[in-house]
């Protein structure tokens, strides 16, 4: 498989979009400070390597995502790329706090504030953001706003990112939404989600798988303080990432590589969305979605109990 391909949005969406994209969440200070000239080099960067998906959100930074991700690809042609970027949560004038608003009008104001702070004249893509505690507001209002505006060409799909697919699955039986952009739930460390992986395949709805390394303990790996969900991960997760790690040496291949291939190769899967803060990352992400891995080492990981039985493997 090459790095870097473009394919549908999904089944019933035909959007061209790249299969692996630049998460921007880091580039608003997320883990730790990064100065405007780094991620603008860093949103460059992964353009010129190929990747032409870009995943924002109001609340990364306080519009601080979307301010530099707009400086960075103002000078490329607009439709050469893909912005996704989320309502749900209202950034104030200020730009000082953020609360959630999933009506009508909060779903609107959103956009325009996206739109100003990204210099641009529309998104592509616009996901309801986390609304683990707002499922009825999301789909009575939030989702017949942004159904119209898809009806009148002023955004192209309609998505939904959250941390849980329960409700994600909810959503996929009541409206008619386009993707879902899934984080944490479809590693290789934990495959929860894989019945409702399928049902977004037969309903036709894309999937962008964020969180791969599940908050960080696949990518740095077992070590201490190594995060899971966000937190420190607890002993029964540092355990199952040490016995998945010791296969990955066994077979010569870092972990963090055989997380990423892992998780791209489920067929509902449309692409990645990976977080990087310098152009050294997103050439390290692109050589480790190139690396060849040994088919033994999928096998060795589903023998042990690893990995679930029906997980797809990369060929």
């Amino acid at each position: 498989m090459t790095a870097i391909e473009t394919r549908p949005l999904g089944g019933k969406n035909p959007l061209p979009v790249t299969n692996f994209g630049l998460g921007t969440a880091p580039l608003a200070n997320l883990y730790k400070p990064v100065s405007e000239a780094d991620a603008i080099a860093t949103v460059q960067a992964a353009y010129n390597s190929g990747i032409h998906l870009f995943d924002t959100a109001p609340l990364y930074g306080r519009g601080l995502s979307e301010t530099r991700v707009g400086r960075a690809l103002a000078g490329y042609p607009r439709e050469s790329y893909v912005i996704s970027t989320k309502v749900g949560r209202v950034l104030s004038d200020d730009q000082s706090s953020l609360h959630f608003d999933y009506t009508r009008d909060g779903v609107l104001r959103s956009l325009e504030g996206s739109l100003k702070r990204l210099g641009m004249d529309y998104v592509d893509i616009l996901h309801i953001h986390d609304p683990d505690n707002h499922q009825h507001e999301a789909l009575e209002t939030a989702f017949p706003t942004l159904a119209e505006l898809r009806s009148q060409g002023v955004i192209k799909a309609i998505g939904a990112g959250m941390n849980q697919w329960q409700t994600l699955e909810h959503f996929a039986r009541h409206a008619d939404f386009d993707l879902f952009l899934l984080a944490g739930r479809y590693t290789l460390l934990e495959q929860t989600s894989l019945d409702f992986l399928q049902l977004c395949q037969q309903k036709g709805i894309g999937i962008f798988l964020g969180g791969v390394y599940n908050s960080g303990i696949l990518a740095t790996g077992p070590q201490p303080g190594a995060k899971y969900n966000y937190a420190d991960a607890p002993d029964p997760i540092l355990h199952k990432a040490a016995a998945i790690q010791a296969v990955c040496n066994r077979h010569h291949t870092p972990l963090h590589v055989a997380a990423l291939q892992f998780a791209r190769a489920h067929p509902a899967v449309t692409a990645l969305v990976v977080g990087a803060i310098t152009p050294a990352e997103v050439q390290a992400n692109l050589d480790a979605l190139s690396a060849l891995i040994p088919a033994a080492l999928w096998a060795q990981l589903r023998a042990q109990g690893l990995i679930e039985a029906d997980a797809p493997t990369p060929s």
